[in-house]
Parts: structure tokens; sequence; C-alpha cells
């Protein structure tokens, strides 16, 4: 067990461990890296962090992340927005942006279906999903999802909701191996997995 001489230092150390994937070793050696800093290092730091969990946003159309009531992609008109990607997460967001491969928008669901953690349907972003298919003049929609149980669960569920609209349903390519996470796909891969997106109907049949 670390024994502290400061009862500040180790708050401190307290603090920064609470994140995920972060062990007291790490962070007492972050909580020891601010302390060689100037000090106008580590009021930056904690005046960026305080500002961004005050004023970020979450999209009003698709619920990603923005510092307006509409997200930057959203607004963007050079993006195809008759499309839309389908999400589990922000951070699935940012690992297909990063691929530098896809020109339409998104919707964040916030989760996927999965039971037996007590996620149902009326938990995600599922109704504002249809809601955008049916008031947008919507052409296609992607599932990014995670290719595991839940989440075909959760295709299934949605294509289901969606069937009466006349809309395109592809899913991506099953580049990205089973129960893997598109977030630890390299861009290459997922790059390809949205290229060569198949229908739903091909897909769920596998």
């Amino acid at each position: 067990m670390m024994q502290f001489s400061s009862s500040l230092l180790e708050n401190a150390v307290n603090e920064f461990a609470k994140l995920p994937g972060i062990g007291k070793k790490t962070a007492l050696r972050l909580v020891l890296h601010l302390l060689k800093q100037d000090a106008s290092f580590s009021q930056g730091f904690g005046e960026t962090i305080i500002k961004m969990r005050k004023e970020i946003k979450f999209c009003q159309r698709c619920f990603n992340v923005a510092d307006a009531d509409i997200c930057s992609i959203c607004a963007n008109s050079m993006r195809r927005q008759d499309l839309i990607c389908v999400v589990e997460n922000i951070r699935d967001v940012i690992a297909i942006e990063s691929t530098q491969q896809y020109s339409g928008t998104y919707h964040v669901l916030g989760g996927i279906i999965s039971p037996l953690d007590g996620i149902g349907p009326d938990q995600l972003t599922i109704e504002q999903l249809i809601s955008r298919i049916q008031k947008e003049n919507i052409q296609e929609i992607i599932f990014a999802l995670n290719p595991n149980i839940q989440g075909d669960t959760t295709i299934y569920y949605i294509q289901k909701k969606i069937q009466p609209a006349s809309v395109k349903i592809t899913t991506i390519a099953r580049g990205i191996a089973f129960g893997g996470e598109l977030e630890y796909a390299d861009e290459m891969t997922l790059a390809r997995s949205i290229t060569n997106r198949l229908p739903v109907e091909s897909y769920m049949t596998k």
C-alpha cells in the first residue's frame, strides 16, 4: 500500500486512479509529472477539463459530442446528409472519422441492446433515429456496430422498426473480427469495412 507524506498528493493520486485503465502507480506518475511543470500548466490543464465538462453539448440531431446544439459534422454542407452511419458510441465516430473514408453523417445510439446488462431499446436513441428517417430524406443507413451478439440483436431490432421506410440498409463488411471492437481496428481495415459494406439481409444470414 502506498504511503504518502502529503494528503494533497494522496488525494490527487486517488482522483486520477478513478479514471479507466489508470492504476495507482500510473496515477502517481501523472501527478508527479504535473508537480514538475509550471503552475500555469496545471492550472490550464484543470481549467480545460472543467470547461469541457461544463460547456460540452450533445448534438440534438445525431447525439455526437458538440460545441453547439448541432455538431460540426451535421452542420457541414459538404457531408452527405442523406447517409447515416449508426454507431454505438462517440469513440466509434472518432475511429471512423480517422479513416477519412466516410462522407455522411452519424447517429450515436449510446449503447447496444443487452438484456443481460439491463439495457433495452428505450434506453438508447433508437426512436430519435426512426424520427430522423421519417422526417429527413435519408437514402441509406449503415450499421457500424461491433460484430457480436448484442450488436446483431440491435441491428435486427432497428431493421424491423425501419422496414416500412424505403431506405437502403447496409452494414460494414466483416473485416472486423467477430467480437472485435471498432475503436481498436486499424484505420485501413475499418475503411475497407465501410467501403465494402453489405446489405443487412446478407450479413444477418451468415
